[in-house]
């Protein structure tokens, strides 16, 4: 646990500026960064039947696309496919 005390005459400014330097060099910050998005574990057939899917949307927008049958909502947002 990380913990810092104010200095006898410091300044708030410069108490804080040591303390944020104290959380960087101990590695809390990157700690709790890499837990923030943390995702959890897929087995392999899950991976392979989701990738299978997405191979399966992607193939029938392209066929659509090149028909000329896409809905205008596809056609308007960003690819995320």
């Amino acid at each position: 646990m990380l913990e810092a005390k104010r200095k006898k005459g410091e300044s708030f400014e410069s108490f804080l500026r040591r303390f944020n330097k104290r959380m960087l060099q101990s590695g809390v910050i990157l700690e709790f960064k890499s837990k923030r998005f943390f995702e959890p574990f897929k087995s392999k057939g899950m991976t392979k039947k989701s990738a299978l899917i997405r191979k399966k949307f992607r193939e029938k927008m392209d066929y659509l696309r090149k028909i000329g049958k896409v809905p205008e909502e596809f056609l308007t947002k960003k690819k995320k496919y």
